[in-house]
């Protein structure tokens, strides 16, 4: 029997715990019956608006003395407003049965999947995990189900037959083939998910295979060849490919690969398609899904369906779904009325970039594309891509060659900060001759800006290694406007310009930066922390729930890939030069969109660096992509950047913070450099890890 001071002890230590807070919607009904708005409560409690929004969904909960503030007001509210009905909870409460073989909950509000007649014992369409399973660390707070797909948008199938969905839901799947699987997910699981727009359309329900499922469904452990490991498919005699043709499914043209998808042909409206993903063919890349294919099957749908809710499910590699998202928010089609016969057909979406493919003009081109080769182009390419340029080591300056560190700076997806507002053309090209510039119409202008000295401690704006330019070339509109902005004139000689434009990106950028704000929300790096308290967040996010630091690599990830894929390369040995690769025939092949989005986003960079210069006299030593490196006092940017005398930063220079745009400490760029090391070949910009200055293809 315990003793009494063990006793007391243990009730010591009860009432030294944090306060446990009301649940989330709770919170939300006690502040809206007392009537106080979310931004009046945030002013109370000293911190912003989107922080009590957060409080209120379940995606972060607030820190002493916050927390106990808070919790003093929500004891209050409750006893003054308690919620209608609480003493009759549990007469109302939905029984559980005790036999493990028939557990199922069952209530007349929650939606349940749709099932079929069973030949064996009747499975349970839902049970709790398993005992031996993982628990999942927390779960992200979910949106209102859909009753179409009561399940999610996905679930992570291992060996046993065990579907793990999002927010612990597990499905029984009876499936042993892969076509059993692909008719189970579609008749019975319940997964899905609405689609983003009204004109578009629900995502297909995502099934992704650990090694044990594969294996099981008659799949190879791992997919070998000589090709590259995304290009590598299951050959057509295989067993699992002629089960699924004999069934009458369909592969896309990508065949049976990591992200296969199995399909027939639309019913009307309703879509019969499945997505798979499969874990040990490396569907899971490690550069954008960091630890994940390494996980429980449980945490690997934690991962893929906060993903999933907060960006798209995913079709493919992060690029893919990148650009997937982008047709998902600005759908091709819309229904419109025929004036001549009255019915509704399909249309063009205003704003969207159409159901057809579109030739870019021959400088926006890349050199195998077949409206260069086939038309003997030879005016030259533009040439908008992200930085890569190391200052000469005569510009160094005594004082600076004495500071003791390199800092660098990486911009939060700076990417995705120049996607926001950005208009592009959504009509083919037209050719002009001697234009007038004109910086609100987006397209491609030869020009010679050669005449144009800039401070040679600084990197020229107007070309990717950071050097003057020497002859006309051609430029993106916000290249030359920029050029203007400096007080300079700009007399095109030629140009390749749209007439109809658009904010086609607005929807992508809103959406990721929404996904990427709040990701980091829930690793604690919030909008209301001080530059210090950023910069100690920033290098512990990672430790403080590996899935959700996952989630935020993943959509960076999306952010690069999708804007990469707007200019897809040809693959594979077999390619002869002016041939039309596949890639060609999205109407999302756009690589005068993607010079659009790194132009300003190269443009962005040197204005912060003009200003940093203006305002405290420093200069960058490199500048990689979207990471700037600088010598500093000390190894931290709180040495060197400008601040006001009330303790705010400067405006126009670098900021410290989590939203796109701004900056933070770079992983591993606090550096040790001498002159000397420079005399001899050093380059900061090999050392900085993050900065990808290489925006192709995605993958």
């Amino acid at each position: 029997m315990a003793s009494e001071e063990e006793l007391f002890a243990s009730v010591d230590a009860l009432l030294n715990e944090e306060p446990h807070l009301p649940p989330p919607v709770e919170r939300a009904r006690l502040r809206e019956a007392a009537g106080i708005t979310q931004a009046r409560l945030a002013t109370a409690l000293k911190t912003t608006t989107q922080s009590v929004k957060n409080w209120e969904n379940g995606r972060s909960e607030p820190k002493s003395p916050r927390l106990d503030a808070y919790q003093r007001l929500l004891n209050g509210w409750a006893a003054k407003y308690p919620a209608h009905g609480a003493a009759s909870s549990a007469a109302t409460a939905p029984a559980v049965s005790s036999d493990p073989a028939v557990s199922e909950v069952k209530t007349s509000d929650a939606p349940q999947a749709p099932t079929v007649p069973a030949a064996g014992p009747a499975r349970p369409a839902t049970r709790p995990a398993a005992a031996s399973r993982r628990p999942v660390a927390k779960r992200a707070a979910q949106p209102t189900a859909d009753p179409r797909f009561p399940h999610g948008p996905l679930a992570v199938l291992d060996g046993d037959g065990s579907a793990y969905g999002v927010a612990g839901i597990v499905l029984d799947c009876p499936a042993t083939t892969v076509v059993e699987l692909v008719e189970w997910t579609l008749r019975e699981s319940g997964l899905g998910a609405a689609k983003l727009n009204r004109y578009g359309k629900d995502s297909d329900p995502l099934i992704v295979l650990t090694l044990a499922a594969a294996v099981k469904l008659g799949l190879p452990e791992r997919l070998e060849g000589h090709e590259q490991r995304r290009s590598l498919r299951l050959p057509e005699d295989h067993p699992v490919v002629k089960q699924v043709a004999k069934a009458k499914w369909q592969l896309t043209q990508r065949g049976f690969g990591p992200w296969a998808r199995i399909y027939r042909t639309a019913q009307g409206r309703d879509r019969q398609c499945v997505q798979l993903a499969i874990l040990s063919w490396d569907a899971l890349d490690e550069r954008s899904w960091p630890g994940v294919a390494e996980m429980e099957p449980a945490d690997i749908a934690r991962v893929l369906g906060v993903y999933a809710q907060r960006v798209i499910t995913p079709r493919g590699s992060t690029a893919v779904s990148g650009l997937e998202l982008m047709t998902a928010l600005r759908p091709p089609t819309k229904a419109v009325q025929d004036p001549a016969t009255g019915n509704w057909v399909s249309g063009y979406n205003p704003g969207s970039l159409g159901t057809e493919p579109m030739d870019p003009a021959p400088p926006e081109a890349t050199p195998e594309h077949p409206v260069v080769v086939q038309s003997g182009w030879t005016g030259g390419f533009l040439n908008e891509e992200a930085y890569q340029w190391v200052r000469s080591v005569e510009t160094l300056s005594d004082e600076e060659c004495t500071l003791p560190f390199a800092v660098g700076l990486d911009l939060n997806t700076a990417f995705l900060a120049a996607a926001a507002r950005l208009v592009v053309g959504l009509s083919a090209p037209d050719h002009f001759h001697a234009p007038t510039f004109n910086p609100k119409i987006p397209g491609s202008w030869l020009a010679d800006l050669s005449h144009i000295e800039l401070d040679p401690r600084l990197p020229s704006p107007f070309t990717p290694d950071g050097t003057r330019p020497t002859e006309p070339a051609w430029y993106q509109t916000h290249t030359l406007a920029y050029a203007q902005q400096l007080g300079y004139d700009v007399h095109p000689i030629e140009a390749y310009l749209r007439r109809e434009t658009g904010a086609y990106l607005d929807p992508w950028h809103d959406r990721l930066k929404t996904a990427y704000v709040d990701t980091l929300v829930d690793l604690g790096v919030t909008p209301e922390l001080s530059d210090a308290e950023f910069l100690a967040a920033m290098e512990e996010h990672k430790q403080i729930d590996p899935a959700m630091a996952a989630v935020l690599a993943a959509i960076k990830a999306t952010v690069k890939g999708g804007v990469g894929k707007l200019r897809e390369r040809p693959q594979g040995k077999s390619y002869k030069e002016g041939e039309r690769w596949p890639a060609l025939q999205r109407p999302t092949w756009r690589p005068d969109i993607r010079a659009a989005v790194i132009s300003k986003a190269r443009v962005n960079m040197h204005r912060k660096l003009l200003n940093m210069s203006r305002m405290t006299g420093l200069f960058p030593l490199a500048v990689l992509s979207d990471c700037v490196v600088y010598p500093s006092p000390g190894n931290s940017p709180l040495d060197f950047l400008p601040y006001a005398a009330s303790g705010k930063p400067q405006p126009g220079g670098f900021r410290l913070g989590p939203t796109p745009g701004l900056a933070k400490l770079e992983g591993v760029q606090t550096m040790l450099w001498a002159v000397g090391l420079m005399e001899q070949g050093y380059n900061p910009a090999r050392h900085i890890k993050g900065g990808d200055a290489v925006l192709d293809e995605g993958e």
